[in-house]
């Protein structure tokens, strides 16, 4: 990597830190568009769905074609998704998936 390339990623993530960190104190206090404050609310699960899109759609296990390594986590998400629209509790769903994953790995495997 050359200077130039070095000095314009550094510079950027230079400033998005600073923006990180000093955009919330200068903000403090002040009423935020609607359109904006509606915009924010979709960061949280968008990152939660990225997160775990990564692992529910693994190249690896899909082109291993066996059904049983890669369809279990689709249906531990498919009961997320069930219990995230009644509670709406970011918390719930976390527990709930992890729960079925571990009951969806391990109890076939114990019979």
């Amino acid at each position: 990597m050359d200077v130039t390339s070095f000095l314009i990623i550094f510079g950027v993530c230079l400033a998005c830190m600073l923006a990180c960190r000093c955009l919330p104190i200068l903000l403090k206090g002040k009423q935020l568009p609607e359109r904006f404050v509606r915009a924010l609310n979709f960061i949280p699960p968008a990152a939660f769905a990225a997160l775990v899109t990564n692992d529910l759609f693994d190249p690896a296990k899909v082109a291993s074609g066996d059904i049983a390594l890669w369809g279990m986590p689709l249906l531990a998400a498919a009961v997320v998704l069930v219990v995230g629209a009644k509670t709406k509790s970011m918390a719930a769903c976390i527990v709930v998936g992890v729960g079925m994953l571990a009951v969806l790995t391990y109890v076939p495997a114990l019979l």
